[in-house]
């Protein structure tokens, strides 16, 4: 078979109508076992395949690019790097955009190989071929090209390349082409200084995170939107929020949300800082940042308390972050009856809002419930306690009522809830002090699909582990639970049938 494909290949140059040949071979590089082709491959001149890509025939293109990608990923890197590398570079310039996915990504193969990197580090003609995709048409060959110039970010040779070589005229040059493609070359930039604060100097080195941090606080609405999505990537490094900080940006996100009340437009601005804030908040110190920045706090309690359903689902989300750990938690406590009321509306949006929301709800509300055995002091449950009387007259009901409902997403979204609160005695006294709660929990035939299953059993497991489960179920019902868990999410009992003589 190996012999075969070697013929074929050896049999197209000065072939007028390749097609054949060109269908014979891409079978035959399926039908060999990638570790059979890995021994051959060095000896097939793929070049012949390359040559073929030259015609204005999609069909035949499309043939040449999977025997090619079956051909190139039996290869090393290097090698293919060292022999091919001519061909990678016509191959850019192609105007089908299945040849260029083909070929960057095969660029992307050889940066990951430290013996071949430098193949590629040397060409610039091709890397600047690679950075003009970013401004195609076409999103998926952009997509592939900010991949493949991340990867070459990862060494401080590949950094100098980007940013101290006239590659970098040519990102800023793509830039111009228009906002579409500015914004892509801006999450490339923001990837590569995310990655640590050595790649973060080069960026900001080459101007072009300033000009990102400029246009945040600039007249178009559009731009200041996806300017805060990427600030929030950033913020995501320890690195990257502390120069945010040096370079007063925290500052003036929260004089935008401050301002936020007097813009008619900040309602397609505003869901980003607010997101920005806490995410920050959850990777820094919620205290800290509530207490710096309390417009912060205050916009996303006035948000959850409005009528404008994006801005409470941003607000809802961001209770959620917020409140996932214990200082966020203490943190919201702190502001009293104010933190009340909202939970209130929390619990008013899961019962009555549509499904997308409910469900949003449902998460923040388990977020803020759950507290590690290891925090059960006696506020700390007196506080989780009046938050969950907050939602409703009939807390319990409630969840149970979005339990027996038909929407997958809301029976696990209110299964959550119940496993988040289900280690705190408290909790465990209202499920045993309602009706028919434990029959409906060992119930395996309210459980119709795998997720569901799966969320009861998480249930079952956070109710068997807690150390006053027994005490308060009493013990029958703790050896009902028990025996559910023993028998995993899955376990259906098996029915006994007697044969009757005669019976059809």
């Amino acid at each position: 078979m190996a012999e075969s494909i070697e013929q074929l290949v050896a049999s197209l140059p000065g072939l007028e109508e390749p097609f054949d040949v060109l269908q014979a071979l891409k079978m035959a590089a399926l039908a060999l076992p990638l570790s059979t082709l890995k021994e051959r491959a060095p000896e097939i001149p793929l070049g012949a395949i390359f040559s073929q890509l030259n015609v204005n025939d999609r069909e035949q293109v499309a043939l040449c690019v999977a025997i090619l990608e079956r051909l190139l990923q039996a290869l090393e890197p290097v090698h293919v790097a060292r022999n091919y590398k001519e061909e990678l570079q016509r191959a850019l310039y192609h105007p089908e955009d299945s040849v260029k996915l083909l070929t960057i990504a095969q660029v992307g193969r050889i940066v990951e190989s430290s013996e071949a990197i430098t193949e590629i580090l040397n060409n610039l003609d091709l890397l600047r071929q690679i950075i003009l995709c970013i401004g195609g048409d076409k999103i998926s060959v952009a997509k592939e090209a900010i991949t493949c110039l991340s990867k070459i970010s990862q060494t401080t040779s590949g950094l100098d390349i980007l940013f101290r070589s006239n590659l970098l005229k040519d990102l800023k040059d793509v830039m111009a082409i228009s906002d579409i493609v500015r914004y892509r070359v801006y999450e490339l930039v923001v990837g590569i200084a995310s990655m640590s604060a050595e790649s973060l100097n080069y960026c900001v080195n080459s101007d072009l995170v300033p000009q990102l941090l400029q246009e945040l606080t600039g007249h178009d609405i559009l731009v200041r939107v996806t300017c805060a999505e990427m600030i929030t990537s950033l913020a995501s490094t320890l690195h990257g929020r502390q120069y945010l900080l040096q370079q007063g940006v925290i500052d003036k996100i929260s004089n935008m949300i401050v301002g936020a009340d007097s813009d008619p437009f900040s309602g397609f601005y505003l869901p980003g800082l607010v997101k920005f804030f806490g995410n920050l908040a959850v990777m820094d110190s919620p205290q800290q940042i509530c207490e710096h920045y309390p417009a912060f706090l205050e916009k996303v309690f006035s948000m959850a308390e409005g009528h404008e359903t994006t801005m409470i689902g941003v607000a809802v989300d961001t209770l959620g972050v917020l409140g996932s750990n214990l200082e966020g938690k203490q943190v919201l406590h702190k502001t009293g009856s104010r933190f009340q009321n909202v939970f209130k509306r929390l619990g008013h949006h899961a019962k009555n809002a549509h499904n997308d929301l409910r469900v949003r709800c449902l998460d923040a509300v388990s977020s803020l419930m759950f507290l590690p055995v290891e925090d059960h002091t006696e506020d700390l449950l007196a506080m989780t306690e009046s938050w969950f009387v907050a939602l409703s007259d009939q807390p319990i009901n409630l969840f149970r009522s979005i339990v027996s409902q038909p929407f997958p997403e809301l029976h696990c979204g209110a299964l959550k809830v119940f496993t988040a609160t289900a280690n705190q005695p408290w909790a465990q006294k209202q499920m045993i002090g309602s009706p028919g709660f434990i029959e409906y929990i060992v119930d395996r035939t309210v459980d119709p699909d795998k997720e569901s299953k799966d969320a009861k059993f998480e249930l079952v497991k956070a109710l068997v582990n807690s150390p006053t489960i027994a005490e308060i179920f009493g013990n029958q019902h703790y050896l009902r639970l028990r025996g559910y868990l023993r028998d995993g999410p899955y376990y259906v009992k098996a029915i006994s049938t007697v044969a009757v003589e005669g019976a059809e």
